[in-house]
């Protein structure tokens, strides 16, 4: 896999509610701090988000997509200046497959899931992200409307299997934002995530995740990347924030605690697998990246 499923997948990503809401007229809905990932798309016309902390209001058209990593305190909004009303209240209504009309829709919609997160390797994502990530990339609107549509069909006409598939169609939504952050982040603030879109990094990052039990050495990465040991070093640590062998060494780890919790793998088995030639020397590193030794970890995570 590349390093971004690499990493989804070890953040074992559940939705555990997906849906949306239609409105009609203005408008104002508040919603306290959560857990988790939100994703949404814009099915139909426009509204303003302003999130808790996180700087001027963003203004959300039709075929957008916004996540939510952080969990804080948001509105959305046809008029930010009205007064808004907790989207609890709406929880009160039934819902029309999933989705809640509000003042009889027609104006605004909205569809999307929000997400569960398990796994070691949540923060190597949600700690790299801002607070608010706004996707409205021309190339990627079409494909985004169509999954938008797909979904909202899901719901509003459930056939046998229409649960799983909502569930599968927002965690693909998730996947498109992503995906399309990365290759439209031009301010290079999302750590390794932004440094996968840079040919020479993002080939010395894909050499690890490919083969990770291998015996790396800067020289070796740096000539993954096509460049001289030094100015990949450095140019390592600015894009991804970490030096080269630490990266390699949390991403080890990181595989060994997902093993540790699902495979249940004796921890001198794991640590061959990941290239290291003692089970003392495998722990030590386990513990200073994890902040427990793998036999707590096994047991903790049991």
């Amino acid at each position: 896999m590349d390093p971004l499923s690499d990493v989804l997948s070890l953040l074992q990503v559940k939705s555990y509610m997906f849906g949306g809401f239609e409105v009609g007229g203005p408008w104002s809905v508040s919603y306290g701090g959560h857990k988790g990932i939100k994703c949404y798309g814009i099915t139909s016309g426009a509204c303003f988000l302003a999130v808790e902390g996180a700087g001027a209001p963003v203004r959300l058209v039709e075929g957008d997509l916004f996540i939510l990593p952080r969990g804080l305190p948001f509105r959305l909004a046809t008029d930010l200046d009205l007064e808004p009303v907790d989207f609890r209240e709406f929880l009160k209504r039934p819902a029309d497959g999933g989705v809640l009309m509000i003042n009889g829709g027609g104006d605004f919609g909205m569809i999307g899931g929000h997400f569960a997160i398990a796994g070691g390797s949540a923060g190597m994502l949600i700690d790299v992200l801002p607070p608010v990530v706004h996707i409205n990339r021309q190339d990627d609107r079409e494909a985004f409307l169509w999954s938008i549509a797909r979904m909202r069909q899901e719901l509003a006409e459930p056939r046998p299997g229409s649960f799983l598939m909502g569930e599968h169609m927002a965690h693909m939504l998730l996947l498109q934002a992503l995906r399309a952050y990365l290759v439209g982040n031009q301010h290079r603030d999302a750590g390794w995530l932004s440094a996968l879109s840079d040919p020479q990094i993002g080939a010395a990052i894909g050499a690890i995740h490919a083969d990770p039990s291998r015996r790396w050495r800067l020289a070796g990465l740096a000539e993954q990347a096509g460049m001289s040991r030094s100015s990949f070093a450095e140019r390592f640590r600015l894009l991804v924030g970490s030096t080269p062998m630490d990266y390699l060494t949390r991403w080890r780890m990181l595989l060994a605690a997902d093993r540790l919790k699902s495979a249940k793998e004796p921890v001198g088995q794991i640590a061959l697998s990941l290239g290291y030639e003692s089970e003392a020397a495998f722990s030590t590193a386990f513990k200073r990246v994890m902040g427990t030794s793998p036999r707590q970890h096994e047991h903790t995570a049991a």
